[in-house]
């Protein structure tokens, strides 16, 4: 009966995640002609609370949701999101470690900046694919594109690398004393 209430515990912290990071992903504003966001932040803070899979799922799930309900991207977008946001937290998760009091935050600040650099890489690696192999525009336009997308790509990975940890230091204490945190992983 435990084991069955633990999962239960995941499945709706994951939930409730996921639907923070699609909510989060909301607050945005405009940038060097692309747009600013807080959901990376969520993303890493899923990987750090959830572990890998469950972070992962967490991120991918809650930004692809966004993607496909309020972003009118297709199908195919959606699933390159939900990948490049399960990386991103799986990738901090297994940096950060496998939890418990072990956990240091130069080890869980690394763990953010590897999780929003990996995701800067892929973003960056699917607008290149687009507008070269999908798009078919010539090299310089491409790069052109690329680098109008990298600086608001690069904002949003300095917050990320910022907010996260914050957000573990602040939130993981409160959990482990409701006695939640080992549900989660």
């Amino acid at each position: 009966m435990k084991k069955q209430r633990s999962s239960t515990y995941r499945t709706v912290f994951l939930a409730v995640m996921a639907a923070i990071v699609c909510v989060v992903t909301f607050f945005r504003f405009p940038f060097l002609g692309s747009k600013v966001h807080f959901a990376n932040a969520m993303c890493l803070l899923s990987g750090l609370l959830f572990g890998g899979v469950g972070g992962g799922l967490a991120a991918g799930l809650g930004s692809a949701l966004y993607d496909g309900l309020f972003g009118g991207y297709d199908f195919i977008q959606c699933l390159i999101t939900f990948g490049s946001k399960f990386v991103m937290a799986y990738l901090c998760a297994v940096i950060a470690g496998s939890g418990g009091e072990s956990r240091g935050r130069a080890r869980t600040v690394a763990a953010g900046v590897a999780g929003s650099l990996s995701y800067v890489a892929l973003y960056m690696l699917k607008t290149f694919v687009y507008q070269r192999f999908v798009y078919g525009y010539p090299y310089d336009t491409v790069w052109v594109t690329m680098l109008s997308k990298l600086p608001a790509s690069l904002i949003n990975a300095v917050f990320a690398m910022i907010a996260a940890p914050i957000l573990y230091a602040a939130s993981r204490p409160a959990l482990a004393r409701a006695g939640l945190l080992a549900q989660l992983r």
